[in-house]
């Protein structure tokens, strides 16, 4: 997993799609919300931004956005379809 800026060299034209869609999904739905780290995991194939109060945003070979929230207590990663949905589900973990 590669986190750092330089991971945007790395993409593919379809990668690189999805770090676009990730970033308008950032700016439409939770801009201000602060960023803990962007990058490519290159064992999944996902793009995406992590944000502080738990949601990762993410997209991989420039398919739609899914807003991934993942439960420490369980192991389980869950993948909404909607930001609204990601912070309702935050709120019931």
């Amino acid at each position: 997993m590669n986190t750092n800026t330089n991971f945007i060299q790395q993409l593919g034209s379809a990668d690189f799609e999805s770090w676009l869609l990730v970033q308008q999904a950032y700016r439409d739905y939770a801009f201000g919300e602060e960023i803990l780290e962007a990058g490519f995991n290159t064992n999944s194939g996902y793009v995406y931004i992590a944000l502080e109060n738990g949601v990762q945003i993410a997209s991989c070979f420039g398919q739609d956005v899914d807003y991934i929230v993942f439960d420490f207590e369980t192991g389980e990663e869950y993948f909404l379809d909607s930001y609204d949905e990601a912070i309702e589900k935050l709120n019931n973990i």
